[in-house]
């Protein structure tokens, strides 16, 4: 048989296709397939891209991925992948990728921030970087040294970022850009539960009655789950519903049984709404489950002033004040919005919702900066929050497109409440950035277990509220690793002193060594640079200047201050472009690796291929970074912006064997625990490359300028084994690193070797069997330790300073409705919402290097409705300038899409860094999670 390349490949993804989804493959195809894959080795990985956690297979030959499958064995996607899946190797190969690093230099060769990138060597960029740190600690101390995270790390590559932050260089100026993607989500899993991570699994699609999907485009977004939701939907159609509850119709509707369009911010008045039926109904239907509440609920509730996330007066870019509005960097367009984080007059709306909590409309309420203070409140406080939310305030206030009838609009509130309570009947509730990116996304996490709870419906298999994560580790490194700028490993806070003990000592430093004040989260370091505290930011396996709101304001502070930013990626995107050192990275199978997908499932996999050019893995740039850096350097006295000082722990280091000189290197990184992780011969590394360790037959120079030959030991399972060390009986426990090379993932906790389904649920976990004993229950025990001892109150304030202890115990909230800072006016008329589309990851950095995903998608256009795009003169295609506040863009307009927006709303996606839609962004954030709100803020339309 012969067959050319072509044919080869065509056959084989036709042949591995079929075998997907049950197909009989003919005997000569199945020939040819074999035939063609005769030399190429197959091995397991995890998709690049989002939360899921799709398990895929790759093929390798002559040192280069030649094809992607997906997994058959893997239990999440069952052998398939979406279209972005099946790029995975074409992502790692398009035409300008980084290979070499490059620094703004003058024609004399020496650095200059308004210089031309020029190639320089592995250890000219080094010397850079440690004179600009060194620089910048001199300066700021360790708050003037920042870093933009990922939840795109792998669990490696976070856990060696965090470790030379938070223990070398002291700062907890680290923070992922998963605080953009999830953040509301982890702040509601900790008030509520006292621990991060939802209780169910994707187990509980094939399970349940009911998907109701909030916010969330789950066909676009996460079209493997998707997949399985539709599966089940068709596999009894008329018992299983599907509900899409949207700002605007999408593909997610197209199977849905039942679409509610409702008005931005206001799934806050629809959650109530729910929860007021339980409640009101439960006298005369019984539908509350008050054995279950009463054993293992409390209600509470916090301020309702929080602000919104903003910057507040006093800061630097914002002094001083003018005449005309503006204050300092700040327009006085932008201000009219700014000034609201201070204070605002309560709305009509608001003013309703907020009756039960002592407001009434045409207050002037001010506002306090965020605070995660929470106090215990009777039922029968809670029930008086509720009282608000009839059908009719909340149809007036959630109906979100015009055009539709009331009584129409009531109808579907009445049915989706119906679906909720029905006793029998099984509700997974799914969302994702709807609910999270929201300046009261903390709250509306925190309503949707308030429902659930009350029905018995979580943690049990089929039933529960369950947040799917965007981005493929924001679970596994971003929030378990701890790179957020106030945690630690394993759900563990800098602020707390026996969690930073814990920390230091197994990290072999000084107690004392952790600075523990964490509160530089992602909007703060982009602030802190423009406010000219933060000195150096180095920019990680992300594109911070692209996918932050206001953007303008972040890159002229990138530009135009006395700083020094520095990007490590694969391809030149706004970051690189906007910085003053590019380091090329290792791509995802370039190295070895580990994610934490939405299920809380760990998977591993092993280096396929070698870096092209120089490229080195961001594992390597931060270890060879810590050799930079001695005791003396970083470990002295040092003071605080809030007046508090760091401790000198230098004599603490030489009792412990360190001296003056000795690295970071020497004590992080390459310490006897490190050194006892031996390269062997055997499985997993067995025909494996391992660039870090061992080096590899390109003989890149590294930072010393001699030829790269690895450490010598194996770093990964060293840095994995280690962190994994401190969540192991503690209810985060991992597997070892070897069976990780073995299996399909598993979910955490993993206790005697199986993983664990429904948390908190005795049955199924552990964990909760054990602390169950403690309580006398038989059925739950929600065992998370975080604000777990309460002071007493009602829905106005705290009326008894005495906490009283709720252990084992989740809370049930009150939480009202309140308006965005921003919302449509006469001269920003229409609502902007941003997202994704399925054929492009994120800031499109990677999915716009794939000819055919570009090909599909080459452009964002601005979805609107074709009576909006009538009325203002619009055509389709027509380019049109998308004008906010703050900046504006132009898009090319499309009415007939994928995309439907009632009138009123506009929905341009944020991939396209030539339709930069994050400079029209506002930066308002939740003030309690501190995530961006990225789904809603004004703007006005017209002719470019």
């Amino acid at each position: 048989m012969s067959l050319n390349r072509r044919d080869f490949l065509k056959n084989s993804a036709a042949v591995a296709a079929a075998g997907a989804v049950g197909i009989t493959v003919p005997q000569e195809a199945q020939a040819a397939a074999k035939q063609a894959e005769s030399k190429w080795r197959w091995d397991k990985a995890a998709c690049r891209f989002c939360g899921t956690g799709c398990g895929i297979m790759l093929a390798t030959k002559n040192g280069r991925i030649v094809a992607v499958k997906g997994d058959p064995a893997a239990p999440v996607n069952r052998g398939l992948n979406c279209i972005k899946g099946y790029f995975n190797a074409k992502i790692m190969y398009g035409a300008d990728r980084l290979k070499t690093p490059l620094l703004r230099m003058n024609d004399k060769g020496e650095f200059d921030k308004k210089g031309k990138f020029k190639p320089v060597s592995w250890e000219r960029a080094f010397d850079e970087m440690e004179v600009h740190i060194k620089k910048a600690l001199k300066a700021s101390g360790p708050e003037g040294v920042g870093v933009f995270a990922s939840g795109q790390y792998t669990v490696m590559e976070g856990y060696a970022a965090q470790k030379m932050m938070k223990a070398g260089f002291r700062s907890n100026a680290i923070d992922p850009n998963a605080r953009h993607c999830m953040a509301s989500a982890v702040v509601g899993f900790y008030q509520t539960f006292g621990i991060d991570e939802p209780s169910g699994c994707y187990d509980d699609i094939e399970l349940t009655d009911t998907i109701i999907s909030w916010g969330s485009n789950m066909a676009e977004m996460h079209p493997i789950l998707w997949s399985r939701v539709t599966d089940r939907k068709l596999s009894n159609p008329d018992k299983v519903k599907v509900v899409n509850i949207t700002t605007y119709r999408h593909r997610t509707s197209d199977i849905a049984d039942m679409e509610i369009i409702f008005t931005p911010s206001t799934d806050l008045a629809l959650w109530n709404y729910i929860a007021r039926e339980i409640v009101m109904r439960d006298e005369k239907e019984k539908i509350i489950d008050w054995d279950f509440v009463k054993q293992h609920m409390v209600f509470a509730t916090g301020p309702a002033n929080i602000g919104y996330g903003m910057r507040r007066k006093g800061e630097k870019s914002i002094t001083p004040v003018n005449k005309d509005g503006s204050a300092g960097k700040y327009s006085a367009l932008e201000m009219e919005t700014i000034n609201k984080e201070m204070s605002k007059v309560l709305s009509e709306n608001e003013g309703k919702a907020l009756e039960p909590y002592g407001y009434k409309a045409g207050d002037t309420m001010k506002h306090t900066a965020g605070t995660l203070k929470h106090w215990e409140i009777s039922f029968e406080e809670y029930k008086k929050s509720l009282e608000p939310y009839t059908l009719e305030y909340t149809a007036k206030v959630a109906k979100g497109d015009p055009n539709e009838d009331i009584e129409v609009f009531k109808k579907k509130l009445q049915t989706l409440a119906d679906l909720y309570i029905e006793k029998h009947r099984k509700v997974v509730s799914f969302w994702t950035m709807g609910m999270n990116q929201h300046t009261r996304g903390t709250w509306v996490n925190t309503l949707s277990y308030n429902v659930h709870f009350m029905l018995n419906k979580q943690a049990k298999p089929g039933s529960g509220a369950f947040s799917l994560t965007g981005q493929p580790s924001a679970c596994g490194t971003a929030r378990e690793v701890g790179t957020f700028c106030h945690r630690l490993p394993a759900d563990m806070m800098v602020k707390n002193p026996k969690h930073r003990k814990i920390t230091e000592n197994g990290w072999m430093v000084p107690e004392g060594t952790i600075n523990p004040v964490g509160n530089q989260h992602i909007m703060k370091i982009h602030r802190d640079i423009e406010d000219g505290v933060i000195k150096f930011a180095w920019v990680n396996v992300c594109n911070a200047y692209q996918d932050s709101a206001s953007a303008s304001h972040w890159i002229k502070a990138a530009r135009e201050m006395d700083n020094f930013i520095v990007t490590s990626d694969g391809y030149p995107g706004i970051s690189a472009k906007v910085s003053d050192l590019v380091l090329p990275s290792a791509m995802i199978y370039e190295k070895w690796g580990a994610y934490g997908n939405a299920e809380r499932r760990t998977q591993h996999w092993r280096q396929q291929v070698l870096p092209v050019g120089d490229a080195m893995s961001d594992t390597w740039q931060w270890i060879e970074l810590s050799k930079r850096f001695t005791v003396k350097d970083v470990w002295g006295e040092s003071t605080l912006r809030n007046g508090k000082k760091l401790p000198n722990v230098i004599k603490a280091a030489k009792k412990m064997g360190y001296d003056e000189n000795t690295s970071m290197y020497e004590i992080l990184f390459a310490n006897k625990r490190a050194k006892s992780y031996k390269l062997k011969d055997a499985f997993p590394q067995k025909g494996y490359d391992d660039t870090e360790s061992r080096g590899d037959s390109r003989n890149v120079l590294g930072s010393d300028g001699k030829p790269w030959k690895g450490y010598g030991f194996m770093i990964h399972e060293y840095l994995f084994e280690e962190y994994a060390s401190f969540g192991r009986g503690h209810g985060h426990d991992l597997a070892p690193f070897e069976v990780y090379h073995k299996v399909r993932g598993l979910k955490w906790p993993v206790v005697d070797g199986k993983e664990t389904q429904w948390r908190f649920n005795v049955k199924y976990d552990p964990y909760a069997a054990k602390a169950a004993k403690e309580t006398g229950a038989t059925d739950f025990a929600f065992y998370g330790t975080l604000a777990k001892a309460l002071a007493q109150g009602d829905l106005k304030g705290i009326k008894d300073k005495n906490k009283k202890s709720l252990k084992n115990k989740a809370k049930i909230y009150a939480r009202p409705y309140m308006d965005p800072p921003e919302m449509p006016d006469e001269n920003y008329d229409t609502w902007l919402c941003t997202g994704r589309v399925l054929e492009h990851w994120h800031s499109g950095t990677m999915t716009m290097r794939v000819p055919e995903l570009f090909r599909a998608v080459p452009e964002a256009l601005c979805y609107m409705n074709p009576a909006d795009a009538k009325k203002k003169g619009f055509k389709q295609g027509g380019l049109i300038w998308v004008d906010s506040r703050r900046g504006k863009v132009k898009a090319r307009v499309e009415t007939r899409g994928r995309n439907r927006p009632p009138q009123g709303l506009v929905f341009v996606p944020w991939f396209d860094e030539k339709v930069f839609i994050n400079k029209v962004c506002l930066d308002a954030t939740c003030p309690m999670s501190k995530q961006t709100d990225y789904k809603k803020c004004a703007v006005k339309l017209y002719k470019a």
